[in-house]
């Protein structure tokens, strides 16, 4: 007695087509399962046998084999559960119908035959149309989720036995339609800038690094509002398009952070880790291989409050996704990628106590420890930074005057004019914004006049700069140019792109 079912394993964020054959013999009763599968496959025996008797039908006293193929990848994930059953009890002919080409099948199974939620849904059926299959059948809790694929039927249950009476053609649903998707919609800012006074030098630090998608770290005392103007990044961030909503959604569903009510990230996401995080939940990884803080910021903003008190292996560890947008995971049985398109944003203090070089408070902390304090943010990392800006506190005059404050309304619209520009530029290329230029197309789009490199050239010299930091300044300066809706780059947006650069030797000459 055989079966065969279709199902398929995931692989990061990515999946592919698995086969789950049953197999049952006259030979001693038992109940393996073969073709590399973890923990959680091999548990899965268990759960079927349960949920099969619990459903009221009878489990045979044979030889069970069940081989997941192809047998040479590992799997992992309760969501063969299922698909296994169902195996079982078409090879017992409890189901009639022997060929399930048309139908791929997921869903975990408690011991009563209750089809529980799983995660990553989304890439699962992602993965299926792509093979094309177009009919999945799927846990019910999972059904909104992947109500959002357009081109694919979602037949959702409950129970085991439903499963069985709709292939018997005794329980006939219509596919899933989903409820009143919520796509198109924009999403709301919960903060505004409004909200925020005075700080305009800062606000429109924030608003460059926006628009270009740059990295930005702020440094100044306790109070001055470093973590409220972070917290306020995304909402002069243009909206998400379908494909990265779609895309965002796929890394929340692995992560294992959608819910029935969020079955689509509309937001783009703000991610803000303690400084206690470990590197394996900031970066990805573990025993199954999932995706860390750096991913599941993708299309949105890293925060990293009180920089210097994270570990140094975590902050190192962020140099490889910051440059290559992605995180690869290898273990023995596979290589694992996860993507990493975020924008990092961090805060610190100047020094332990937090008040060098503040006019209002004295710092008690000798030079030597201000220098100490500073070089826990390494060197390489903090070339990587595009932007450095200094944030002092508030004076009461603008404290009182925070009704001429701009809204992030207002700030975001200017935001998408340059991000506008910068996709219509780089239309045939694989980038978008002006921080994802490489060498070779910085010397097409990022041309300087006589006085532009004469500027630069002084700074460079100056200012001891690298060869990274001189291309994220003409990253800079391109970024400035598109939000005042320049063509070419003027030495006045060359001028404000170096001032940007000037604070890790402020500190750190000390």
């Amino acid at each position: 007695m055989f079966a065969k079912v279709l199902s398929c394993s995931l692989k990061g964020i990515e999946s592919e087509l698995t086969v789950v054959e049953a197999d049952l013999s006259n030979a001693i009763p038992s109940f393996n399962v073969v073709g590399l599968p973890d923990v959680e496959v091999r548990e899965s025996k268990e759960r079927v046998r349960s949920a099969i008797v619990n459903s009221g039908f009878r489990f045979p006293s044979k030889r069970i084999t069940i081989n997941l193929c192809p047998a040479d990848t590992r799997k992992e994930g309760t969501h063969f559960d299922l698909p296994m059953a169902v195996g079982v009890l078409s090879a017992l002919e409890h189901i009639k119908k022997k060929d399930f080409n048309e139908y791929a099948i997921i869903g975990e199974l408690s011991l009563d035959g209750k089809i529980n939620r799983i995660n990553g849904a989304l890439p699962l059926i992602l993965g299926l149309r792509s093979q094309g299959i177009d009919k999945v059948i799927l846990p019910y809790a999972n059904a909104e989720e992947a109500s959002i694929i357009d081109g694919i039927e979602l037949y959702p249950f409950c129970y085991l036995g439903e499963v069985v009476n709709f292939f018997n053609r005794s329980f006939l649903i219509e596919p899933y339609k989903g409820k009143e998707k919520k796509i198109k919609g924009k999403s709301k800012a919960t903060e505004d800038f409004t909200e925020v006074a005075g700080q305009d030098s800062v606000k429109r630090a924030l608003q460059i690094a926006a628009a270009g998608a740059h990295n930005i770290l702020m440094i100044g005392p306790p109070g001055a509002g470093k973590t409220m103007l972070a917290r306020r990044i995304p909402g002069i961030l243009p909206e998400m398009t379908y494909e990265e909503k779609l895309e965002v959604t796929k890394i929340y569903s692995v992560a294992g952070q959608l819910s029935e009510k969020k079955a689509l990230v509309i937001q783009r996401p703000f991610r803000s880790p303690h400084h206690s995080v470990s590197s394996t939940a900031m970066v990805g990884g573990g025993r199954i291989p999932k995706p860390g803080e750096v991913s599941l910021a993708h299309f949105g903003v890293l925060f990293l409050d009180e920089l210097p008190e994270f570990s140094r292996n975590v902050l190192e560890m962020l140099r490889q996704p910051m440059e290559d947008e992605e995180v690869t995971v290898s273990r023995v049985n596979a290589t694992y990628t996860f993507p990493s398109t975020f924008m990092l944003v961090a805060s610190m203090n100047p020094c332990q106590c937090g008040y060098y070089g503040d006019s209002l408070h004295e710092c008690t902390c000798t030079p030597s420890q201000v220098s100490k304090y500073m070089s826990k943010v390494s060197g390489p990392l903090l070339d990587r930074i595009d932007m450095h800006v200094e944030v002092f506190p508030v004076k009461y005059k603008e404290l009182v005057q925070s009704n001429k404050n701009k809204s992030s309304e207002a700030m975001r619209k200017e935001v998408e004019a340059a991000r506008a520009i910068q996709i219509e530029r780089y239309k045939n290329y694989k980038i978008h914004y002006n921080s994802q230029l490489s060498p070779s197309l910085m010397k097409h789009y990022c041309t300087l006049g006589k006085e532009s490199k004469a500027l630069l050239e002084a700074a460079f010299e100056k200012m001891f700069l690298s060869a990274r930091a001189y291309n994220r300044i003409i990253k800079l300066a391109r970024t400035i140019a598109d939000l005042d809706a320049g063509t070419n780059i003027e030495p006045m947006h060359v001028a404000e792109a170096v001032q940007y650069r000037n604070l890790d030797k402020k500190y750190r000459g000390i």
